[in-house]
């Protein structure tokens, strides 16, 4: 699998650096300066910083859950049901992303920041209860190639691709606020430097809280945790929009 991988990530760098002419822009100083006080830059990422524990505890913890024995809170399902919790997530995530860029260009970045992040931060909450919206519903079953499922493992998938289609609401405006402010400012690569140097944070510490919660408290904290970080960001970049914008917070931007 990992000999595929590398094979297509050459191939794929041969054919950028065989099909792509030469980027004549060049950017006289050091914008990163610039941007790192830029208002907007720094209103939004009081929300990535936060949202990266979010993303990236629930991307890896939702197969962690799903493949994990039941002794440890886990579902233990087999490699390829585990897949396909992963997918869901991705493919809803890509699809939506189709319409939600469009709608946010249309009515506003922060708007979509906001409703994403909270949505995401939300439906990551209830995950725990997969077992009982499974027994409630009387969801278990046998598929072929996937095996006998647990009552817990539709709704599990159902939730995670409500996660993608949240995340599809966020992930283009927020990538939006950083893409115009760097354009105004004469550094587009600098601003998405900055956003991913606030992403970092969360994305390293993320797995080390979540591993530490799954074994010292539950499996089900994790995601309260991972709710959390979201919901406490999305109230952080309201209270600062509200600050400043008053009533038009959400659709000033």
């Amino acid at each position: 699998m990992f000999t595929l991988i590398t094979a297509l990530m050459v191939a794929a760098w041969l054919v950028t650096w065989g099909m792509l002419d030469a980027d004549p822009t060049r950017i006289e100083g050091f914008p990163f300066s610039d941007l790192a006080v830029n208002r907007k830059i720094l209103t939004n990422s009081t929300f990535r910083a936060q949202y990266a524990f979010a993303v990236t505890m629930v991307r890896t913890w939702v197969p962690i859950y799903a493949g994990t024995e039941l002794a440890s809170g886990g579902l233990a399902v087999g490699a390829t049901a585990v897949a396909v919790t992963v997918t869901a997530e991705k493919a809803t995530n890509v699809v939506g992303q189709l319409f939600t860029g469009r709608l946010s260009d249309a009515y506003g970045r922060s708007l979509f920041v906001f409703a994403g992040g909270g949505a995401y931060g939300l439906i990551a909450m209830t995950i725990p209860f997969s077992a009982a919206i499974g027994a409630a519903l009387g969801a278990g079953l046998t598929v072929p190639i996937l095996g006998e499922l647990p009552a817990a493992y539709l709704p599990l998938v159902a939730l995670s691709g409500l996660l993608g289609v949240a995340d599809s609401f966020r992930e283009p405006a927020s990538m939006a606020l950083f893409a115009d402010e760097g354009t105004d400012d004469g550094g587009v690569a600098s601003s998405f430097g900055i956003r991913e140097l606030v992403w970092r944070p969360g994305s390293v510490a993320g797995p080390l809280i979540a591993g530490w919660l799954m074994v010292e408290v539950s499996m089900g904290s994790v995601f309260y945790v991972v709710g959390a970080f979201a919901v406490t960001g999305v109230v952080t970049f309201l209270a600062i929009l509200a600050r400043d914008h008053g009533r038009a917070a959400l659709t000033a931007w």
